[in-house]
């Protein structure tokens, strides 16, 4: 089974205005789930408190690992990851970035090295390894998040907003890695997007945000 999260009544507000009201769901397959709502709904805030970045006022999130309870440290935040728009790039070339997080972790050079291989091939951009990172466009900014994410390969992976403010081109090569994803069931994926059929197109399970709440 894995890792699994149980998010039950979770409640925030910022400035005493609410955002989530009691939001409940399980994430508890190898499957893609999408958060969908409107702009403001609180898709992003109920991302950031799943992947412990953020507290809820209210509520309790519960980890588990074959139905043994987890503690909420830095172990199990090393089993995740979250990706959001608009991500931090090092001023390095494409491999290194992707390397990261492997080094932190004291893999061995020749592991890292086949991680980052593969990692770079599954989003398309094996050909840029060795490019300044900073010169990549947009859209390929946003796919070498997503190869710094996979690479170290998390249990459950958070993507707010993916394909938000990239070209169409990008659009649709960020969609085809999200359904390979889900044809290798490498992990948990929550997505977040405003797009209804963009949604649809991804999708194992959907997961509509309305009102501060969950509606399926």
């Amino acid at each position: 089974m894995g890792l699994e999260l149980y998010v039950s009544n979770i409640f925030k507000s910022y400035d005493e205005e609410p955002v989530l009201k009691g939001c409940s769901f399980t994430l508890d397959k190898k499957q893609t789930y999408v958060l969908t709502g409107r702009n403001g709904s609180g898709k992003s805030t109920l991302l950031r408190i799943c992947a412990l970045l953020e507290e809820a006022d209210e509520g309790e999130l519960i980890f588990s690992d074959n139905g043994s309870p987890v503690a909420k440290d830095l172990a199990l935040k090393r089993r995740m990851t979250l990706l959001l728009p608009g991500i931090g790039i090092f001023n390095t070339t494409v491999y290194k970035n992707v390397a990261y997080g492997l080094k932190i972790r004291r893999l061995e050079e020749r592991e890292i090295a086949g991680k980052v291989g593969r990692a770079l091939d599954f989003v398309g951009l094996a050909h840029k390894r060795s490019q300044k990172a900073l010169t990549l466009s947009s859209g390929e900014m946003q796919r070498l998040g997503i190869a710094r994410a996979m690479v170290i390969r998390p249990e459950i992976i958070f993507l707010d907003e993916p394909t938000a403010s990239i070209d169409q081109k990008n659009t649709e090569i960020i969609e085809e890695i999200i359904l390979n994803m889900k044809r290798e069931q490498r992990s948990i994926a929550v997505i977040t997007t405003h797009d209804a059929s963009q949604a649809k197109r991804l999708a194992d399970r959907l997961l509509v945000i309305q009102d501060g709440r969950i509606v399926e």
